[in-house]
């Protein structure tokens, strides 16, 4: 399959950049003919549209937008650090920046360029297939940017023809309501679909399905915010009149009805399927599950759409930054993203499925004491650090880089003290103690190279836990920014599978019959033997599990409205794995994560701040 890649962002940068292009033509008109007299003219401005299209991917940043960070040091800092799933090894945030994922001028630089193709369709010397394949896209982009927009801003102008300067109207368009915009984005979709081939043999190009998979994710998005807006009311200007807010629980129910029917289609007739559902074991499903985010595509029956890297030092920088210390190479920066030990805490143990499965480190079984390592309490102990784990969902493992775990065959260190023969703790601190002629150090070993955990340096996790998901062993860091060439998924199967589920139990519409089948397929295809309910709990903890690391988890906390219950003076904490000479085993303690900080997320920054209302006379968002 040809991958739009760079080049054409090349090709059409030379075609169409230069000064002297520009003075000849006019710059608020677009000419055709000169814009798609090559077919590499015509898939260059085309390609351009999809760089500039919001997928939230390996480049995704949140101080950056969602631009292509190609040699920037953005010292690893993803979404996937800003919530409850991870932290940064060396920095502590989460998305109270009012700046935070800011996407006005590039959405709407990028509607602009998506209307100028609007406009140059029809004059396009091409057959009337083609044309009708190239609005569709054109429409799934521009549903695609207003998506972005609505989720960012709330109600936003809607802009479907390039302005005329010299006509102010064209130029000061007001905000439409948020309800507006948020049917705008589905009835654009369903203009995408009927237009749009069923093929999905290319993956990086928008087809029926890609299109399908948007509305599933867009409309349940539209239908949480309708139905949790009063869990953080805001007020003021914007409120009163329904820029943002104001739709009511009819709204939630059609638009969890336009989730449902939009999944179901894709479901029903699109021919996708779970990547390996019936694995023979637990090992080899975790196996199944990373190879498809490993390379995607080994997995085409389950993913939709795809964007993809090909050329080094034009990729991403995502394992480069995720790459344990051990395994680093010459790349010198690794390690950033620290899973917490909230997050392993979601995965089900096999022993009891259909629940939460904490990591136990007492006799007692208490699991929320994050108070450090305390010498009155009685920990388990273990020969081997990862039998605390042994029991738990398949996805943790091939998710999750944990103690002691083979990567790049070779042993994974991570640990972050000793007790000595005396009783004496060393924790997160430099220590030793030779015992019958061994040395033991409180890091795991002598050298800093040699071990991956609780250094207090970037390059080290301090939570006990690095990623493993997206990662390849077969990849050899080197230092050269953006040298990473894995795809990103950005649709797959499992994801709509669970968008159907949760629209089904918040609403009560659709097949709940279906729906508990798509939650235990799912389940099966992790290796779970043994079927559990269809309940909001179930569904919400498998969206967690399944999409862990995906970009998707901060939203899901931003449309049900549950950022600023879950970010409430909350701490975020770690699992540190001790070795204990007096019974030269390992215990474990849960903690803070060291270095940081309490958190609380203000409801008002559930949308972001407009940029430029001096001039483009908008009504600011609530708080700003």
């Amino acid at each position: 399959m040809k991958k739009y890649s760079l080049l054409l962002i090349i090709v059409f940068v030379g075609l169409f950049g230069c000064k002297d292009y520009l003075d000849l033509k006019p710059t608020n008109k677009i000419s055709a003919d000169d814009l798609f007299s090559s077919e590499e003219g015509m898939k260059a401005y085309l390609a351009n549209l999809y760089y500039q299209s919001p997928i939230e991917d390996f480049n995704w940043q949140p101080w950056y937008f969602h631009s292509f960070n190609f040699r920037s040091n953005n010292a690893g800092l993803f979404p996937i650090t800003l919530a409850d799933e991870a932290i940064n090894s060396e920095y502590d945030a989460i998305a109270t920046d009012p700046w935070h994922f800011f996407w006005w001028d590039p959405g709407y630089t990028l509607n602009k360029d998506i209307n100028m193709f609007f406009d140059a369709i029809p004059t396009l010397s091409v057959d009337d297939e083609t044309k009708t394949r190239l609005y569709g896209e054109a429409y799934f982009l521009r549903a695609y940017t207003y998506f972005e927009l609505a989720k960012l801003y709330g109600g936003v102008p809607i802009i479907t023809k390039v302005g005329n300067p010299e006509d102010s109207t064209t130029l000061y368009i007001p905000r439409s309501t948020e309800k507006e915009t948020w049917d705008f984005v589905l009835a654009t979709l369903d203009s995408a679909i009927v237009r749009l081939s069923d093929d999905n043999s290319d993956k990086r190009r928008a087809n029926k399905w890609t299109a399908l998979a948007l509305k599933s994710r867009a409309a349940l998005h539209a239908a949480s915010v309708a139905k949790y807006w009063d869990r953080a009311p805001l007020s003021g200007e914007a409120v009163n009149k329904k820029l943002v807010g104001g739709m009511t629980e009819a709204d939630a129910q059609r638009y969890y009805a336009e989730c449902i029917s939009a999944s179901e289609k894709l479901i029903n007739e699109g021919g996708f399927s779970l990547h390996k559902p019936d694995p023979a074991n637990k090992d080899e499903a975790a196996e199944n599950y990373r190879e498809m985010f490993k390379d995607p595509d080994l997995a085409p029956e389950e993913v939709i759409f795809i964007r993809g890297y090909t050329l080094q030092e034009h990729g991403n920088a995502f394992q480069l930054w995720g790459e344990t210390n051990q395994t680093k190479e010459s790349w010198p920066f690794a390690g950033r993203f620290n899973p917490l030990i909230e997050m392993v805490d979601e995965y089900e143990s096999y022993s009891h499925p259909g629940e939460k499965a904490p990591v136990i480190t007492t006799t007692d079984g208490d699991y929320e004491n994050y108070n450090g390592y305390n010498p009155s309490r009685d920990y388990l102990k273990f020969d081997n650090p990862l039998d605390i784990f042994a029991d738990k969902d398949a996805r943790l493992k091939a998710s999750i880089i944990l103690p002691m775990s083979n990567w790049k065959g070779q042993k994974i260190i991570i640990q972050g003290g000793i007790i000595k023969t005396d009783g004496t703790p060393v924790i997160e601190g430099a220590g030793q103690e030779t015992v019958d002629g061994k040395t033991y150090y409180s890091f795991g070993a002598a050298d800093p190279n040699s071990y991956s955990g609780f250094l207090h340096a970037a390059t080290h996790t301090r939570t006990g836990f690095l990623i493993r998901k997206f990662l390849d062993e077969n990849f050899h860091p080197k230092a050269i920014w953006a040298s990473c060439t894995n795809d990103w998924i950005e649709f797959r199967y499992a994801e709509v599978l669970l968008n159907y589920m949760e629209a089904v139990v918040e609403s009560g519409q659709g097949d709940a019959g279906k729906a508990e089948q798509y939650l235990n397929d799912i389940r099966h295809r992790a290796g779970h033997t043994t079927d559990i309910p269809l309940t909001e709990e179930n569904v919400l903890r498998e969206r967690k599990v399944e999409l862990a690391f995906e970009n998707k988890r901060i939203w899901d906390l931003v449309r049900r409205r549950e950022y600023h219950t879950e970010f409430n003076n909350r701490y975020r904490h770690a699992l540190v794995p001790i070795f204990d000479l007096r019974s030269m085993k390992y215990i474990f303690v849960r903690q803070r994560v060291t270095g940081s900080r309490v958190w609380s997320f203000d409801p008002h920054f559930y949308y972001r701040p407009i940029g430029g209302i001096t001039t483009n006379l908008l009504t600011q968002n609530p708080q700003y």
